[in-house]
């Protein structure tokens, strides 16, 4: 089905709402998109429960639409597939903006591509969705903007009533999940925020969210190459949020952090990074090639985490305890000695322009001493063809 450019206003229940009654199949997928050069806007009024609504369908594909409210009226979810089960999903080249609720509200799906998207200024949040029996499986995100969540409700410029409207937020599931070359920033809620185990989350930016940057939970979930900043998005203070927080309550759990560079600012009284904070369950945590910088508060490992670290920068200006984990504080001459482990610094890595609720550019100085003292056989799935600027 093609939709024609033009302004469609949507207003009533069911009859204005896109419901695919049957699925495709894996040879004959449904295309539902709008006309070529000339995007539809699908705009909803009268508190309208969604624009697309997806129930126990598999085999769909959603492309080239703009959804949003009509002038300001109330207007809930732009896709909603929180029902029965849905599979083989696909939505791509999606405008979803300023709803009452969530972009995309889904519980149960395994197979869902989402690519190219921007979902901003939505009450609840960009992509999320209620617990479901079986959560999110074989999920894709790539180069897709999560961002603003919470500044828009009902007309207004927010905050919604929601609690924590994040970029994305995922309830438990088993996964995979793989976040790409994605953007989440300024929410007033989390940045990226996956209770499924096997998070994936690479080659992206996470930055001034009011609360957590990154917030895993599940087993085997890992950060690569991606950039984390801002946290408290400009408001100073004492504040219970991080960039990057590791919490889980599976036993033996494991998590990876490579090619990761974490910034804050003393303004925002915090930890710039906790792993299992108040959990006495036993996980590991592999820690590379990453730097910690600028924050308030010291990195705080768990006396619950077999903490692996070698080859990182964590820099707390002006202190000298840097790290608490393995049961102990190190300083920054224990760090320089290696005492926590191989090749870590403890020294400032000289971002070009660091930020506190603003655009900032992480890219290094000539002289940071950072450069070439990475460790530099990695796994294949851990090393970046390219960098966040594009260069190879």
């Amino acid at each position: 089905m093609i939709i024609l450019g033009g302004k469609y206003v949507l207003q009533d229940f069911d009859d204005d709402i896109i419901i695919p009654m049957s699925s495709g199949t894996k040879d004959a997928w449904i295309s539902i998109k709008g006309e070529e050069g000339n995007r539809p806007v699908l705009a909803g009024k009268n508190n309208l429960f969604a624009a697309i609504i997806l129930d126990g369908v598999s085999y769909i594909t959603i492309e080239n639409l703009e959804i949003t409210s009509n002038d300001g009226a109330s207007f809930r979810d732009g896709i909603n597939g929180a029902g029965n089960e849905i599979s083989h999903i696909i939505l791509k080249d999606l405008y979803i903006h300023h709803l009452d609720e969530f972009g995309i509200n889904l519980a149960n799906v395994d197979g869902l591509e989402i690519g190219q998207c921007t979902i901003v200024y939505c009450g609840f949040g960009a992509v999320g969705g209620p617990a479901g029996e079986t959560g999110w499986r074989n999920i894709l995100i790539k180069r897709s903007n999560l961002s603003y969540s919470g500044h828009y409700y009902q007309g207004g410029p927010g905050p919604s009533p929601y609690d924590r409207p994040d970029g994305l937020g995922i309830e438990p599931s088993l996964g995979p999940i793989e976040i790409v070359n994605c953007l989440a920033e300024h929410n007033r809620g989390d940045g990226l925020d996956s209770k499924a185990e096997n998070t994936r989350i690479h080659n992206s930016i996470v930055a001034n969210n009011s609360c957590d940057g990154i917030k895993l939970w599940g087993n085997g979930s890992k950060v690569h190459n991606s950039l984390v900043y801002g946290t408290g998005d400009g408001v100073p203070g004492s504040s219970p949020w991080a960039a990057l927080v590791i919490d889980t309550q599976g036993q033996d759990a494991y998590f990876e952090l490579i090619n990761v560079t974490i910034d804050d600012t003393p303004q925002t009284q915090n930890y710039p990074m906790y792993v299992q904070y108040d959990s006495s369950t036993p996980i590991t945590l592999v820690m590379r090639n990453s730097i910690v910088a600028n924050g308030y508060g010291l990195v705080f490992i768990g006396d619950s985490v077999n903490f692996i670290a070698d080859h990182n920068v964590f820099y707390r200006p002006g202190q000298q305890v840097q790290v608490y984990a393995n049961g102990r504080e190190y300083t920054t001459q224990q760090i320089e000695a290696e005492e926590l482990g191989e090749g870590n610094l403890s020294r400032d890595p000289l971002f070009v322009a660091p930020a506190w609720g603003e655009t900032g550019d992480y890219r290094l100085m000539d002289d940071s001493p950072c450069i070439g003292l990475g460790y530099s056989s990695l796994p294949d799935s851990t090393t970046a063809t390219e960098d966040i600027d594009g260069i190879i």
